[in-house]
This record gives C-alpha cells, sequence and structure tokens, in this order.
C-alpha cells in the first residue's frame, strides 16, 4: 500500500531557522573554517581503519590464545561501529571532505561493514533525516512486531518484556544488513522510486549489491577458513561475535538520540500535514546525550550531538561541539525544545524507561 504523502508546516512563526541557519554561517565565516573535515578527522579515520584492519590482519597471521582471538574479535567490532559512526556516516552526508571523490570513497566503506550505499542514503538521508521518529516513514523506529519503539505502534503482549529482550536484538543489527536487509531495503526503495538525488540504474544496483555481499563474505568468512587453523565453526561464530559487538554501539547510540520520554513521536494530520517546520520538528524528535563527554563525542562521531546533526547533515560532527552553543541558545531564545541527557548513563536509563513505558497496554477508550 503507497503510504500518503507528508507535508511539514511552512509557517516558521518564530523564524528560528533563519536565524540559527545566520548564526551557524557567521561562526564558519568569522573562524574561517570549512564546514567538512579536516586533519583531526582524518587522523580518526585512519585511528578507526586501524582498530577495524589491524586486529583482522593479526588474527589471520599470527598464532595465538583463543582467548586473545576472542578479544580482537571483539575489538574489531569496536572497530567497525567507530569506522560507521566516523566515517562512513559523514561520507555518506558528503561533510567528510569539501571533495566530492573524497566523500565517495569513505562513504564506500560501509561495503566493508556489510551495507550498502544507496540502500544507506535513502533509508537514513531521505527517510530518517526527513520524517524523524514518525511511524511507518522513519524506518528506524520500526522493528516489526519484536519491539514497540512508537506509540503509535500496535501493542503486543510480548511488549511487557521488550525493557528485558531489547538490548538482546540491538546486537543483530549489522548482521541483518549482511544477511536480508539490504536486499529487503533494495527492492522496496526501487519499486518505491525512492532515492538521495537522482534515481539510480536497477541493474546497476542490483550488480553493485551481489558483488559486494560476495567479496564481504569472501574477505570476513571464506578468507578465514582457508587460513586459520581452527574448527570451521569457530568463524561463523567469529563473524557472528564481531558484528554482535558492532550491533549493540550503533543500536544503543540511535536509541539513545530518539527513542527517549524527552523526544516527540509525531503523528501527522488527516491530511498529512505536520505541525512544524522541518527544522523545529527535528528538536522536538530528537535529542543530545552526554555533549560534554570528550570521548563519547570523539568515538561516536558526534552522534551525541543528534540535534545538532540532524539539522545540519551537511556539516561535518568535529564541528558539532562548538555550534551546539549556538544551537541551544537559538532554540531556548525562541521557547523551543532542546532535548538532552548530561551523560551517556542518564540516557540508557531514559531509554529503558521509554521501553517499559511504551510496553505497557495502551488504555482502550
Amino acid at each position: 500500500m503507497t503510504k500518503p504523502s507528508l507535508r511539514f508546516s511552512t509557517l516558521d512563526k518564530t523564524t528560528f531557522f533563519k536565524t540559527l541557519n545566520k548564526r551557524v554561517n557567521h561562526y564558519f565565516r568569522t573562524e574561517r573554517l570549512k564546514r567538512t573535515g579536516n586533519h583531526r578527522l582524518y587522523l580518526k579515520a585512519c585511528i578507526m581503519f586501524s582498530l577495524l584492519v589491524i586486529p583482522f590482519v593479526l588474527i589471520l597471521t599470527v598464532s595465538m590464545p583463543q582467548w586473545l582471538l576472542l578479544l580482537l574479535v571483539v575489538v574489531t567490532g569496536v572497530g567497525m561501529a567507530g569506522v560507521g559512526m566516523n566515517v562512513m556516516h559523514d561520507g555518506n552526508h558528503d561533510a567528510f571532505s569539501s571533495r566530492k571523490w573524497v566523500n565517495k570513497l569513505m562513504g564506500s566503506s560501509i561495503y566493508l561493514l556489510a551495507g550498502n550505499v544507496y540502500n544507506w542514503k535513502v533509508q537514513h538521508n531521505v527517510l530518517h533525516h526527513t520524517f524523524t521518529n514518525i511511524k511507518d516513514y522513519d524506518e528506524d523506529i520500526d522493528a516489526g512486531r519484536i519491539i514497540r519503539f512508537s506509540k503509535h505502534a500496535k501493542w503486543f503482549a510480548m511488549h511487557r518484556f521488550q525493557k528485558y529482550y531489547s538490548v538482546l536484538l540491538y546486537g543483530l543489527l549489522t548482521i541483518n544488513w549482511a544477511v536480508t536487509t539490504d536486499f529487503k531495503q533494495m527492492r522496496n526503495y526501487l519499486k518505491r522510486r525512492l532515492s538521495y538525488g537522482k534515481f539510480p540504474n536497477p541493474a546497476k544496483q542490483w550488480t553493485i549489491l551481489v558483488i559486494s555481499k560476495v567479496c564481504y563474505y569472501a574477505l570476513w568468512i571464506v578468507l578465514p577458513l582457508l587460513v586459520l587453523d581452527v574448527v570451521w565453526w569457530k568463524v561463523p561464530l567469529g563473524f557472528f561475535i564481531m558484528h554482535y559487538t558492532a550491533g549493540i554501539i550503533l543500536s544503543v547510540v540511535f536509541q539513545l538520540a530518539h527513542v527517549v520520554p524527552k523526544t516527540a513521536m509525531i503523528k501527522p494530520d488527516k491530511e498529512g500535514v505536520l505541525a512544524h517546520t522541518w527544522a523545529v520538528h527535528q528538536l522536538y524528535t530528537t535529542a543530545n546525550f552526554a555533549p560534554k563527554n570528550k570521548f563519547i563525542s570523539w568515538y561516536t562521531g558526534g552522534l551525541n550531538h543528534q540535534i545538532e546533526h540532524h539539522i545540519f547533515p551537511h556539516i561535518s560532527h568535529i564541528h558539532y561541539g562548538k555550534i551546539a552553543k549556538i544551537v541551544k541558545q537559538t532554540a531556548l531564545e525562541f521557547n523551543l525544545p532542546y532535548n538532552e541527557y548530561k551523560t551517556t548513563r542518564k540516557a540508557i536509563i531514559a531509554h529503558f524507561k521509554q521501553l517499559t513505558m511504551l510496553g505497557v497496554k495502551p488504555a482502550t477508550i
């Protein structure tokens, strides 16, 4: 069934975004900074790729105890999440570099993480960034029946226990990319003629998907099976642990930004019109966490500053800490929400409180 078109309000009574955009532009102009990455980001990209690649190379080439192999598998998962949040994410938002080919190259690192550029840009850049926290439009809050992320989603009895089992499922995020999600998304998105920019050639996209998956499994499963002197089942087990580590990190970072009590789950009116302009909508549906924690900001690629990222997705995350002061001040001046949790711990607690609330059977009228 075709989803009805949604329209954001075109009336910004507060002129919030116009004022904010002017102030952010002034910041970059006076500081003489590019909005894209710089040497700090390039250095971090090297570190993240090292966390992903070096442990894998050591596993393939150095004889070591089983416990150390397991530790390196986990580190590889940490690196996988790090590349996703710091390199791939900025690249596919055209924020990593002012050079188009560099953004394309860095964005293509998603193929090392089991994903697909076309699918990711549609699902993330188009659907999530446009229709944040709107059921049936933002796929990031759609976990099927198993987890209820929105008060507008249908309730099932098993949701009473989702606060307990949800975190176990979070780790399956990236391995689902590798196995089923990409194929389902590509079929769906091409059928709906969705794209980020010019609509691509479907045959070309299917070819890229199949070849990239073959290469991916050849690298991460076939090669270790050929090289390592271990029982065969330990290779797919290590593959699963690597992905589960990355999946837990990536899923939790996302949930802390959108599925917490301070953020709203928005529903359009009967005509498909939303109450706010796009920029104001992002303030209501997004939250920051641990904004002053330098390590969290560094490792998550600034995704703890989701408000800034959602309003300015083409600005590299290395600038979020600075422009956050401008965004917060402007939002408060215009009496608009600026949702944040001071620490990661408080945000995690808030997320599971939200899951608990959404797990309660809704009252019937």
